[in-house]
Order: structure tokens, then C-alpha cells, then sequence
């Protein structure tokens, strides 16, 4: 834990003032803002045209889920994390409860049964799953610290993650199920689990791949469905067949190579304007941004994710015990993962398995879902100012 022995203003009680404002991290609550608050320009001006008499249909009910969210970080944050370790059986039957429910009474949209209706919201369980997953996980991990240096350790950390991933890839979302893994493997790095083990699962999952993508196919069985196939491996010839698989990868590039340093503004945006870039709301909204805002307006997108991450990397090092910074340390992951991947995809340099990116796609589940992530790195930045300060010292902001 990083702690300075400095206390630049003293109220009566001898605790600092500083402690007492900032019971969050405002860096932290500035990234997410920030980010919500370019996803409601940028769709303001990507989908005035999507919905006819509805010019504002997304960009008020994003502006709704960010409210929503912020609000849910904040309470969050005034929760201690402790307490969830106890309810670690439950989180993860909740994670994998609502994965198999959305098989029975879930909707269907594109191919995809993956959202849960309710009364004002549609609810997409493998969003909420990644939360509990991170929870329960850390929790289970914590409890056998002990013997993290056993294969047996790893494998059911490892079996424990992979069980909801499959129920998610089922529904099916390729990319979801790929953020459990990684959650999982982050939480093990993160505990300090053996290389040897990570070489370990790095082997297997390239076999895996392998068997799904080549060996599987050429036996008569498809593990994933064609579609699914094609989006996986289109990054790689886009060229092949730019009227088929490669068309939205193509579409992509060109849209943020014509926004070159200052893009063409939100009115000149052709790819977005005349649809030619599907997906421009949720899947490929980072395009959009390149195109219309060009490298400038990529740059503060960036800049925003690269703060986010610092200060859940920054967070992790502050917790006050285990438990707390393997929630930080899978949160952080999470965001990291899902960041590289869909703007990966949208340049050309990783597959397309529909992975939003974080509080700029549009999506209830997926900003909610985001801010509470931001909510529990923010009750453990709490927390670790609150020991800070019982212990006559005070932590510096950043």
C-alpha cells in the first residue's frame, strides 16, 4: 500500500478535510463521466436519422443509463466490498442463474437470444455476469490463496469461469464469454498464481482454437456458427470478399481514414450518415468517432480509457487486503480487454466478436453494468483512505 505522511489540512478531530470530500476517487468518476458524456455527443450526431420521428431515441436513453449508472457507482462506493466475499456462492449462482434463464424467456434479436425483458429495461445477463464473476471469483480465490501454487487451484478457478462462458457463448456472444476468461486469468495473475501455469493455459487455449476453427469444421461438426466463423477470421484477408465478411471491417477503415486528423465533423460523416457502417451505435461506435472527430477526437477517447485504467491499476495497489485487489485487478482486466478488442477490431488488427466498448457503445446493460464495476474500484479506494486515515496517515489523491 502506497500511503504519504502528509496531511495538508487538519479539522477539529485531527482527521484530514480532504479525506472527508473525497470519499471517491474523482479522477476515477471524471473518466467515467467523461466517456458517458462523449458516447451521448457522438450518437447525437451518428443516429439522429436511425429512428424516423425519434431523432433523440438513443441519445436519451443513454444519457438515462449513464445518469443511472453514476448514481449506482456513487452508492456503491459507500458499500464496503468485504462484505461480498460471505455472499460468494450466491453471486456466482446468480451469474449462472440468469445465463440459463435467458435460454427459457429471453427475446431473440438477429440470431442472438440474449436480453431478459423487464417493465423499462432490457437486461442482457452476460453484462450483469461479468460483475459477479469478478466478485465471486476473487472470493474463491482469496480462500485458497493457500494453495495457489497447485495445479488444482488454477484449474478450478479456471472451470469456475468457463462454466458461465459457455452458457454466454451459447446465447450466443463469442465476446462476452472470451471477458469471462480473461477476468479469471487476471484474477490468478493477480494472486500470483505460477507462469508455468499461464504457459500451461496459453497451450491449451491455442489447441482449443485451433479445434474449433480447423479440426472441428473439417470433421463435420462447427463448434460456432458460420457467421460467427466468418467475423472471426474476416480481420485477416478483409480484401477476400469486401461485399461479404470483410464489409463492416472495411466500412470501418475507411470511415476513420477519412476523419484523418480532425475528421470530416459530424454532418460530412458519409459512412455513418448513409449507413454504410452497420453497427454504428454499439459494435462500431469507435469508428464513427474516427471519422467524424478524426485522430483528435480518438486521442481524448484514448486518453479517457488511459486514465480509467490507471486509476484501477492505481486502485489495485491501494487496496486494503487480497480480496479487494483481485476485484480491482479483474475489474481493471475487464475494461482493458474489452477496450483493445473493439478498437482493435474496428483498425483491422483483431477479430469482430462484438465486444462494446466500455460507456461509449450504446447499451442499457452495458453502462450499468460499467459504472458498477467503476462503483466497487471506488468502495475500495473508500476504504483503503478510511484504514489510511485510522492509522494517522492520509493517501494522496493520485
Amino acid at each position: 500500500m502506497e500511503t504519504a505522511a502528509v496531511r495538508p489540512f487538519e479539522d477539529r478531530e485531527g482527521g484530514s478535510v480532504l479525506a472527508g470530500i473525497f470519499r471517491f476517487d474523482p479522477l476515477l468518476a471524471l473518466a467515467g463521466a467523461g466517456l458517458v458524456g462523449c458516447s451521448v455527443y457522438v450518437l447525437s450526431a451518428a443516429t439522429e436519422n436511425d429512428i424516423p420521428g425519434s431523432p433523440h431515441y438513443y441519445v436519451i436513453r443513454q444519457a438515462v443509463y449513464g445518469g443511472v449508472g453514476l448514481f449506482l457507482m456513487f452508492v456503491l462506493a459507500r458499500i464496503d466490498y468485504s462484505r461480498m466475499r460471505e455472499l460468494k456462492f450466491g453471486l456466482y449462482g446468480m451469474a449462472i442463474a440468469l445465463n440459463v434463464l435467458v435460454f427459457a424467456v429471453g427475446t431473440a434479436t438477429r440470431g442472438s437470444q440474449r436480453w431478459i425483458n423487464l417493465p423499462f429495461f432490457k437486461l442482457q445477463p452476460s453484462e450483469l455476469g461479468k460483475v459477479l464473476l469478478i466478485l465471486s471469483l476473487s472470493a474463491f480465490t482469496v480462500d485458497r490463496i493457500r494453495r495457489l501454487g497447485e495445479w488444482r487451484t488454477t484449474s478450478r478457478i479456471m472451470l469456475l469461469a468457463l462454466i458461465p462462458a459457455m452458457l454466454v457463448v451459447g446465447q450466443p456472444d463469442l465476446g462476452s464469454g472470451l471477458v469471462y476468461l480473461v477476468i479469471a486469468a487476471a484474477i490468478l495473475f493477480v494472486a500470483g498464481t505460477k507462469w508455468t501455469h499461464f504457459a500451461a493455459l496459453g497451450s491449451v487455449a491455442v489447441v482449443a482454437t485451433v479445434g474449433v476453427l480447423v479440426i472441428a469444421p473439417s470433421a463435420g461438426v462447427h463448434v460456432l456458427k458460420p457467421y460467427q466463423v466468418d467475423r472471426l477470421t474476416a480481420f485477416l484477408n478483409p480484401s477476400d470478399n469486401p461485399r461479404g465478411q470483410g464489409y463492416q471491417l472495411n466500412q470501418s477503415i475507411i470511415g476513420i481514414g477519412s476523419g484523418q486528423k480532425t475528421g470530416r465533423g459530424p454532418q460530412n460523416a458519409t459512412q455513418t450518415k448513409l449507413d454504410f457502417l452497420p453497427e454504428h451505435h454499439t459494435d462500431f461506435v469507435f469508428s464513427v468517432v474516427g471519422e467524424a472527430f478524426g485522430f483528435l477526437g480518438c486521442a481524448l477517447v484514448l486518453s479517457l480509457y488511459a486514465l480509467l485504467i490507471w486509476r484501477g491499476l492505481r486502485i489495485l495497489t491501494m487496496a486494503k487486503n487480497l480480496y479487494g485487489a483481485l476485484i480491482a485487478g479483474g475489474v481493471t482486466a475487464m475494461l482493458m480487454f474489452q477496450v483493445f478488442v473493439n478498437v482493435g477490431m474496428t483498425i483491422g488488427i483483431m477479430p469482430i466478436t462484438g465486444v462494446p466498448l466500455p460507456l461509449m457503445s450504446y447499451g442499457g446493460s452495458s453502462v450499468i453494468v460499467t459504472f458498477l464495476a467503476l462503483g466497487l474500484l471506488q468502495s475500495i479506494y473508500a476504504q483503503a483512505r478510511e484504514v489510511a486515515s485510522s492509522k494517522g496517515r492520509d493517501l494522496l489523491l493520485p
